[in-house]
């Protein structure tokens, strides 16, 4: 018997539940360090287009397949452009299998660090403590890494079980109000720090000069993966959608929400490093670096009032984290409950079990066990956790992403797109030629070029 399908409570608890989605540590992390990398200004240009151009129409497609259908990733696309196109939905269940399973690892780091930080709010920050050889030992402990990352799936899974309507939406709307709070708590004060003007203006200094090929690639692909596109978790979020409510308002408020984000993290960021002599050369080498080594003592040295933000932006994390894993366990465990009638309890368990035992591989893979850690299948890759996320990151969801702009743009008739698109209502701005022209032609091409990258010239999005 077919279980009666769940809908978010009200239009703003879908958003805030699709917003936590999209909101994780690409935003906090990884969006600051390619910025960097790309010498901001231009980069950031270019990044806000390619969020207009390419994930805004490829969101509104995957938000319309869903709601449309109803249904889950594989139903949803076997039921809205094709029988063969639930292999697409399948795929996309994949994809968030893969991507959770070493995604929660670094959110379980998240824990370890606000237990230290606030442990150091109490105590003080203990005297010549050296950040980097503390995480050196930790990575290579694979019980701490596995536990963690256990603790991290175990809360997920129990937000999941519990359902659209008291697990997914009610987490969210306590999770992204408190994660905005935090956020610009942290803005705040970084903005006070002397060199706060200087990372502004480097973040928003238009020098085309400096703006590579590879930079616009860049900028193309985290402006899609950043919206959590091309893994069917909109899809899913979209199944549980009223018909009331209006597609094109929620999937633009998610995309600007997203975007802020990103930017205040970046300015968090770029603040202090230009504020603290020699961070500069310490952020190029790496991003892990810069957040759980460079960070955590410049909170107790240099950041005002970091005593009691530093605590805080660890909490941060982890809420930017668990939103995060909540949708892509929701992906696969609803792929059980729509697909096999699986009871939801048992399929959110059920999925996490099975998840885990590749997170336990990932865990293990960052130097304390050699089998894992030497696994390799993409040249240049070492490890369970870098094969995995260079695995999801260059083939999984391009190829997604790719597959869906074809579906929603070429194979789904025109009738059917633009009619779910106007349910519900829609903004003024609103042109339904204009998401067409978009998702026929910019967006594929976009996408297609980030797999022609991969494949041809070897760049790696990972």
């Amino acid at each position: 018997m077919s279980q009666q399908r769940e809908h978010w409570s009200s239009s703003f608890g879908f958003v805030l539940a699709a917003t936590g989605s999209a909101v994780g540590l690409g935003n906090l992390w990884k969006f600051p360090y390619i910025t960097w990398e790309n010498d901001g200004g231009a980069f950031v240009l270019v990044y806000l287009v390619c969020i207009a151009a390419v994930g805004m129409p490829i969101m509104l497609a995957e938000l319309l397949i869903g709601r449309k259908t109803q249904k889950s990733a594989v139903a949803a696309m076997r039921e809205a452009v094709g029988p063969a196109w639930g292999l697409v939905g399948a795929w996309g269940v994949l994809t968030g299998f893969v991507i959770l399973s070493y995604y929660v690892v670094i959110a379980g780091w998240s824990l370890r660090y606000f237990a230290m930080t606030a442990g150091w709010t109490i105590s003080g920050l203990p005297a010549e403590f050296d950040l980097g050889a503390d995480f050196a030992a930790f990575a290579l402990s694979g019980g701490k890494q596995v536990g963690l990352a256990a603790v991290f799936m175990a809360v997920t899974i129990g937000i999941v079980r519990s359902g659209v309507n008291h697990g997914i939406e009610r987490t969210a709307r306590v999770l992204l109000p408190v994660l905005f709070v935090i956020l610009l708590l942290l803005l705040f004060s970084a903005l006070s720090l002397e060199g706060s003007a200087e990372a502004l203006a480097f973040m928003f200094h238009m020098d085309f000069s400096s703006l590579r090929l590879e930079s616009v690639l860049e900028a193309l692909g985290h402006a899609f993966f950043t919206l959590s596109l091309g893994m069917g978790a909109m899809i899913v979020f979209g199944s549980y959608l009223s018909k009331r409510d209006s597609v094109v308002k929620a999937g633009a408020i998610i995309v600007i929400l997203d975007t802020m984000i990103a930017l205040m993290a970046t300015a968090i960021m770029f603040s202090v490093i230009f504020s603290v002599p020699g961070m500069r050369e310490q952020v190029g080498a790496s991003p892990v670096g810069m957040l759980f080594i460079s960070l955590p003592e410049l909170f107790y040295t240099t950041v005002p009032f970091g005593n009691l933000l530093a605590p805080l932006f660890y909490l941060l994390v982890g809420f930017a984290a668990l939103t995060s894993t909540i949708a892509l366990l929701e992906v696969v465990a609803s792929y059980l409950i729509d697909e096999h009638g699986v009871e939801r309890t048992k399929a959110a368990i059920i999925s996490g079990a099975c998840i885990f035992a590749i997170t336990i591989m990932a865990s293990l893979s960052l130097g304390a066990v050699d089998g894992f850690s030497t696994f390799e299948v993409f040249d240049g890759k070492q490890g369970v956790f870098a094969n995995l996320d260079h695995f999801a990151s260059n083939w999984q969801l391009p190829i997604g992403g790719f597959l869906i702009t074809l579906a929603a743009g070429w194979v789904m008739t025109r009738e059917a797109t633009e009619a779910e698109l106007r349910e519900g209502g829609v903004p003024g701005w609103y042109s339904y030629g204009a998401w067409r022209f978009f998702i026929r032609y910019v967006a594929p091409v976009a996408v297609g070029a980030i797999i022609v990258a991969v494949i041809a010239f070897g760049v790696d999005f990972s």
